[in-house]
């Protein structure tokens, strides 16, 4: 005996898997869209069921990128930064397709992915404050490039520890959040 869904029940599911198909036909593209849409960052992940996007960092010094989601595929790039934030945007099995700071798109192992936060400083030498103030003191003055972990955030400023110095940076002066994200 099969049990009948709901019309809404339908019509939820369907837009749901016609969201998540339409995102994953752009990726696949390379189309990138210049905002997460409301629907795209509510959807879980195949594999994982985690949220898609999200931002990781890169756990091992030497990583690479593939043109595609298996050993099979060729490298397009090697990541020599241990800690770099990425942005998982799509899984396959035990592959992630990941972008970063630069929008460099492309497919790497799980395993080669850590859950840590971390944070890319960008633009012009930085001032980590020791209060989420313009008027508060410097701490330390970071350089474009230079990644610090990322502790937590409030809705204009995020506190970094950045080699051993602790201190807030404002949501525009790194890369690795996203507007209005809590972290904690």
């Amino acid at each position: 005996m099969s049990r009948r869904r709901e019309p809404i029940f339908v019509f939820a599911m369907t837009c749901r898997r016609l969201v998540r198909a339409l995102t994953s036909a752009l990726l696949s593209a390379g189309i990138c869209l210049p905002f997460v849409p409301q629907a795209v960052a509510d959807s879980l992940g195949s594999e994982t069921k985690l949220p898609i996007p999200r931002f990781v960092s890169l756990r091992s010094v030497e990583v690479n990128l593939r043109a595609g989601p298996g050993t099979n595929y060729p490298v397009d790039w090697v990541f020599v930064r241990r800690g770099l934030p990425v942005e998982v945007i799509a899984e396959f099995d035990v592959w992630r397709k990941i972008r970063d700071w630069q929008g460099t798109v492309g497919w790497v192992h799980q395993s080669m992915l850590d859950g840590k936060r971390t944070a890319r400083v960008t633009g012009a030498d930085r001032e980590l404050r020791t209060e989420p103030a313009e008027s508060a003191g410097v701490v330390a003055r970071l350089a474009p490039g230079v990644i610090g972990r990322l502790l937590e955030c409030n809705p204009a400023w995020c506190r970094i520890d950045a080699a051993g110095y602790r201190g807030w940076l404002k949501r525009d002066e790194f890369w690795g959040t996203y507007p209005d994200e809590k972290v904690q």
